[in-house]
C-alpha cells in the first residue's frame, strides 16, 4: 500500500502522526529515506511525541541510538545510521539484537543497513519541493 502527505506547515505533520497511531497499532519498523534537510528528524520527532514522549531529544547523530520509552512502557528507538559505513559497524553497535525487540524503530539513513532491516518494513519517503516549499511524505507498505 501506499499512502501520500503533502506538507506546507509543521502543523500538518498531525496528519502523519494520526495516520500511523490509526494505521499501525502493533510495533513497526520504520524506514526514513530522503535528502539531508529533507526533514526527517522534525518528522521523525513529532510521531514520536504522538506516542506520549515529552522530550525529544532530537537526532542521534553521534549516539547513532537514542531509546525512548512511552508511558505504557512500550520502547520507542530513534536511530540515525548516517555515519554507520559498513556492516562491521552495524554488527558492533549490536543492531542485529537490537531489532529482534518486538517495538517501535523509526531509522534515518535506513540505506546504510539495508543488510539488517527486518523482512517488514514501512519504507517513508520524504521529497522537498523548493519551490512550492512543500514535503512530500510518502509510506510504502505491504498490509
Amino acid at each position: 500500500m501506499t499512502e501520500t502527505f503533502e506538507i506546507s506547515s509543521l502543523k500538518e505533520l498531525n496528519k502523519v502522526c494520526e495516520f500511523i497511531q490509526k494505521s499501525f497499532s502493533d510495533p513497526t519498523f520504520f524506514a526514513f529515506d530522503g535528502e539531508m534537510g529533507s526533514g526527517k528528524t522534525t518528522t521523525i520527532g513529532q510521531i514520536i511525541q504522538s506516542f506520549g514522549i515529552q522530550h525529544f531529544e532530537g537526532s542521534p547523530t553521534y549516539a547513532i541510538i537514542q531509546e525512548y520509552a512511552n508511558s505504557d512502557g512500550r520502547k520507542i528507538y530513534h536511530l540515525d545510521c548516517y555515519r554507520i559505513e559498513n556492516e562491521r559497524d552495524a554488527f558492533n553497535l549490536g543492531l542485529e539484537e537490537l531489532f529482534d525487540e518486538n517495538s517501535w524503530f523509526f531509522v534515518e539513513w535506513a540505506e546504510n543497513i539495508h543488510f539488517l532491516l527486518p523482512d517488514k518494513v514501512v519504507w517513508v519517503y520524504l521529497r522537498y519541493d523548493k519551490v512550492k516549499e512543500t514535503r512530500t511524505i510518502t509510506f510504502t507498505y505491504d498490509n
